[in-house]
């Protein structure tokens, strides 16, 4: 790597407050905040707004779509196209 020309590379603790969940890891993205974490050390800390303790998908409260009863239901609503497509 080039010297001088990269950010620094440093511990941060990524906050998401909807779930009360953080973690710390390594990142370039920086903050004038700052946690005192649970190893006693005082790092930026980022809030975001969502992470995989509140992301439907890691939860398991996503919704799996029915995509054939949405277009059945489409065509019931307002019909078919005249040339069948």
């Amino acid at each position: 790597m080039k010297p001088g020309i990269h950010p620094p590379y440093g511990p941060v603790v990524f906050r998401d407050r909807a779930a009360d969940f953080a973690f710390l890891t390594r990142s370039t993205a920086t903050s004038d905040k700052t946690i005192e974490w649970e190893d006693g050390g005082t790092y930026p800390v980022i809030d975001v707004e969502i992470s995989s303790a509140s992301h439907p998908f890691y939860t398991g409260t996503a919704r799996v779509l029915d995509t054939a009863g949405r277009v059945e239901r489409f065509e019931r609503r307002y019909g078919r196209r005249e040339d069948g497509r």
